[in-house]
């Protein structure tokens, strides 16, 4: 073929692009933990064109160049249609309706097959050369894995130059250029037609591109309703999609308390990727009072005045503001997202009286755990931002990693504590209690594992109508304290929720419950007795973890027929949509991927020897590097602080390194007995990862954000080198014995794939990360126990 390893590069750095600008159009129109989806598909796309090239092997290869230049073509122009089409109504779904209306179940699922056709048009042009150029399947193995780690760098550089749309256009552009550079000697004119197509449809749907359509249910969708509402500005960040909305009916004041008597002022809001972020108050210097003292928040500054504040996820600076107007003469203002900071610094600078350029302030573009880990200072009160949103966020946020509120989190926060310090989180009041039950409890056993013993000295809640603080003091609180507390709630028209000494009828003097629930657990949480709470509650609140990061995740699989017959089929899935919308999700590619790959091998038969051999030792790679990809790609969110920035950085390393160890397997021969070798040294190597990995990652957070990818480099490279080993000198032992099976091992290999990217997250929330690590272990050593059962591994 022509111009073979360019070409092939090109096609694999567009479909890696592809790939990820995916995972970025997700985060923007539904949620970000699509991209298991998305990787999902694209593994679809390769498992069947596999399948396409076994069932038509010798049409295919007697016209490889022309079917390879015109697949590549093809996958650019797929590209590009995707974009308005999955945006009409026949494909448009809804993540929080696939649980209740039909026609968004058969949406989602033409979705798959619309995102499914560029990667199946690329994988079959890659496919093709792998065949036709066997003899080359070193090199060629490492051009396509290198080409896909310059694909995962490139579109995160260029993600905070261009709109998501904009970037569909690069990687269109890339793939039909790939298709060029393959273009046979002969039969050129129809390759050169599609071509010229391809190009009018870049051209035709670039010159206006259509903009993204949002859930209806995101928070940008519900902001943008009333009359007057509109997007005054919008731009691409390293972090997401940033717009700012002014509306007449957008007003920031969480649980204002009751005897609040002035008109909420209208503010500007911040949202990143379709999801609200934070609103732009006005404040100047010379405020003597905050809107935020009207509400829970102000607890901390009303027992006591903290002169150091530390204010993790600063956001737009609300809370900063708030700890200067009373009196703070050092902020540390900890903010991750560099457009906001850029935003407050800059276009919001006259309405917040330059509040990040304040002289008291010192803002700290870091992820805030990497600012603990790094930060050797003491503060008087370090400060959370309100979790969860009014009116819920049915449970869309259950599979996000949040690693600033774990337990080590929290520890940390703890450690940086001085001697009277305080730590403030407030949480909105949900129903069914969940959030501000699950951040008691994380309190209370890191607390408990510091030494504290009478926790109800060290803890103190006020409740509003809607949220609750929890105040945390690592002395006790005198009896001054208790009684400014009092008085707080008094003039505010709050209920004390926890106090050393409080008296049952003090909880509810300002704000009616429909019953004493949320009394009896949080008495539970404090006392000796808090296991049987953890137990038996109908929803998950025990305290996350680095292992299980994920704070929002609430649902009990064995709770579930009670939690339906309390709140019924239609109400009770609202409540933990996302988990289920994911095990949702999985079940149905498990399905197509059968349909699409599994069942059409079944008209070549599957006969031969190594039958047995084929299924355990290629179905085990394909799910086991996919529970390696996924938990990698989990552990170093906490490390980039950002998960499309882990998963590009997971993804282009491990591939880049794999296609390293697959150009290297050509050194192997392809005996069973390097395949047990180069399988038990992956088990070897996932063994230690399991049990180092993470608590190398937490002793290097604080490094700068160059040397972490060095460092992420260092770690990915050993275990991806030796991942691409087996896989290539299993299908050179298979060439050599048993031809027949050949298609049968891609197209196992590309269904075990599919389904175990879905299994991996759903392991990773009920297992943990170490779990899930050990049990790619295991299938990379179930692969290499099928070289040791001699009727499959025996020569022939």
């Amino acid at each position: 073929m022509k111009r073979l390893h360019p070409s092939l590069l090109l096609i694999s750095i567009s479909i890696l692009a592809y790939q990820i600008i995916l995972m970025y159009t997700f985060s923007i129109t539904q949620w970000y933990h699509f991209a298991s989806m998305v990787i999902s598909i694209a593994l679809l796309g390769f498992g069947a064109s596999g399948t396409v090239i076994a069932l038509a092997r010798t049409w295919l290869l007697k016209h490889g160049e022309f079917v390879c230049s015109l697949s590549m073509v093809c996958s650019g122009i797929m590209m590009m249609l995707a974009l308005p089409l999955m945006q009409a109504d026949l494909f448009r779904f809804d993540s929080h309706l696939v649980l209740f209306e039909p026609h968004h179940v058969l949406s989602l699922v033409l979705t798959y097959l619309l995102l499914f056709t560029p990667f199946f048009f690329g994988a079959l042009s890659i496919g093709l050369i792998f065949v036709k150029e066997v003899k080359q399947i070193g090199s060629l193995y490492f051009a396509n894995l290198i080409g896909s780690g310059i694909g995962g760098v490139f579109t995160v550089g260029l993600s905070s130059l261009l709109f998501v749309q904009q970037l569909f256009v690069v990687s269109a552009s890339v793939a039909i250029v790939a298709g060029l550079l393959s273009m046979p000697r002969q039969n050129k004119r129809p390759i050169i037609v599609v071509v010229v197509l391809g190009l009018g449809v870049i051209g035709v749907i670039g010159v206006k591109l259509p903009p993204l359509q949002l859930s209806q249910y995101k928070s940008l969708s519900k902001s943008l309703l009333p009359p007057q509402s509109k997007i005054v500005s919008s731009e691409p960040t390293s972090h997401g999609l940033l717009q700012v909305v002014s509306s007449p009916t957008l007003r920031y004041a969480p649980g204002l308390s009751l005897s609040y008597q002035k008109e909420v002022p209208r503010q500007e809001t911040v949202f990143n990727n379709g999801d609200r972020y934070g609103a732009i108050i006005a404040w100047s210097r010379r405020d003597t009072n905050h809107l935020l003292d009207f509400t829970t928040l102000a607890l901390p500054y009303a027992i006591r005045q903290p002169a150091r504040v530390l204010d993790l996820f600063a956001a737009t600076g609300i809370s900063t503001a708030h700890a200067l107007t009373h009196g703070a003469r050092s902020v540390t203002a900890v903010e991750p997202h560099t457009g906001v900071i850029d935003l407050i610094r800059h276009e919001c600078a006259p309405l917040t009286d330059s509040l990040f350029h304040h002289p008291l302030v010192t803002v700290s573009n870091l992820d805030p755990r990497t600012h603990l880990m790094k930060d050797t200072s003491h503060y008087d009160l370090i400060q959370l931002p309100l979790i969860d949103a009014f009116g819920g966020t049915m449970g869309l946020f259950a599979l996000k990693e949040q690693y600033g509120m774990t337990k080590e989190a929290m520890r940390e926060m703890w450690n940086r504590l001085n001697a009277e310090g305080m730590i403030s989180i407030s949480t909105w009041m949900d129903f069914p209690l969940r959030n501000p039950i699950k951040a008691l409890a994380t309190i209370a056993e890191v607390l408990e594992e510091e030494g504290i013993v009478e926790l109800s000295n060290h803890i103190m809640a006020v409740r509003s109508w809607g949220t609750v603080t929890f105040v945390v003091s690592r002395s006790r609180f005198n009896p001054d304290e208790i009684a400014a507390a009092r008085e707080f709630c008094s003039s505010m028209l709050f209920d004390p929720a926890l106090l050393p000494d409080i008296a049952t009828r003090e909880r509810v003097l300002h704000n009616a419950m429909t019953d004493d629930t949320f009394f009896i657990l949080i008495d539970f949480i404090l006392s000796g007795h808090r296991e049987i709470v953890l137990d038996r509650y109908d929803f998950d609140i025990r305290p996350a973890t680095d292992e299980r990061p994920f704070f929002s995740q609430f649902l009990r699989w064995r709770t579930i027929p009670h939690l339906r017959e309390v709140y019924g089929d239609q109400a009770f899935p609202f409540l933990e949509i996302g988990y289920l919308v994911v095990v949702v999700t999985a079940l149905q590619l498990l399905v197509i991927s059968f349909l699409l790959i599994v069942l059409p091998l079944l008209k070549i038969g599957w006969r031969g020897r190594h039958k047995g051999w084929t299924l355990f030792y290629f179905g085990a790679l394909g799910a086991g590097f996919m529970f390696v990809e996924i938990v990698l790609i989990n552990r170093f969110t906490l490390y980039f602080g950002q998960p499309i920035h882990a998963a590009a950085a997971v993804l282009s390393g491990l591939l880049v390194c794999a296609g390293i160890g697959s150009y290297a397997s050509a050194r192997f021969a392809p005996t069973p007995k390097n395949l047990r070798t180069t399988t038990l040294v992956v088990v070897a190597l996932l063994l230690a990862y399991a049990f180092f990995l993470m608590p190398f990652l937490e002793a290097t957070l604080s490094l700068p954000f160059g040397l972490k990818i060095l460092t992420a480099l260092a770690f990915i490279a050993p275990l991806g080198f030796v991942m691409g080993i087996p896989f290539p000198l299993g299908l050179r032992f298979l060439g050599g014995r048993s031809e027949a099976q050949l298609p049968w091992a891609w197209g196992i290999n590309g269904c075990l794939s599919v389904v175990g990217t879905a299994l991996a997250l759903i392991a990773a929330v009920e297992l943990g990360f170490v779990l899930v690590t050990i049990i790619a272990a295991g299938l990379y050593g179930l692969a290499s126990l099928s070289n040791t059962i001699p009727r499959w591994s025996r020569q022939p």
